[in-house]
């Protein structure tokens, strides 16, 4: 089977802590409550533990998304070119790449305060992830010259 690699020199990627991936902002709509965000996990790599807040789309472009139940068994496997909508509020998990680095295209829908919120070991709340911190990443991609070469903009 041929592997096809996702061309992202062009992207200039943002490390976000909570995340544990690295992620560049596409769009920001304050109007809607809609982010869209390219987000890069690294080969077998989980994330944190989590659960979303808002509705939200996944399409996968490179590799594949990984998906762990809090108990560490895996949930499920969404391969390059899938595409899944996802209701607020669902169980929490942990996700990541599988073998290769994977490359999503997220897309959160109908929030403009939390989206995600990190988990610690005893499944309490650590920290949260939302609209104005994906609003913040992308202001600094433009004021850096992150965008330039792609041609985001703020809404």
């Amino acid at each position: 089977m041929q592997t096809y690699l996702f061309d992202d020199r062009n992207i200039a990627w943002q490390t976000v802590e909570p995340l544990g991936a690295q992620i560049y902002v596409l769009s920001v709509d304050d109007a809607r409550g809609i982010v869209d965000v390219l987000i890069r996990f690294q080969p077998n790599t989980p994330g944190k533990l989590h659960r979303h807040l808002c509705d939200f789309s996944t399409f996968v472009l490179q590799g594949e998304l990984q998906f762990w139940r809090p108990d560490g068994s895996l949930k499920e496997v969404r391969p390059t070119g899938s595409y899944v909508q996802v209701a607020a509020n669902g169980e929490p998990h942990l996700e990541g790449a599988g073998d290769q680095v994977a490359i999503v295209l997220f897309s959160f829908r109908g929030s403009i305060a939390d989206m995600i919120l990190y988990l610690d070991e005893t499944s309490d709340v650590s920290i949260g992830l939302g609209f104005p911190d994906f609003k913040a990443t992308l202001a600094h991609q433009i004021a850096t010259s992150g965008t330039a070469k792609i041609g985001a903009h703020a809404a």
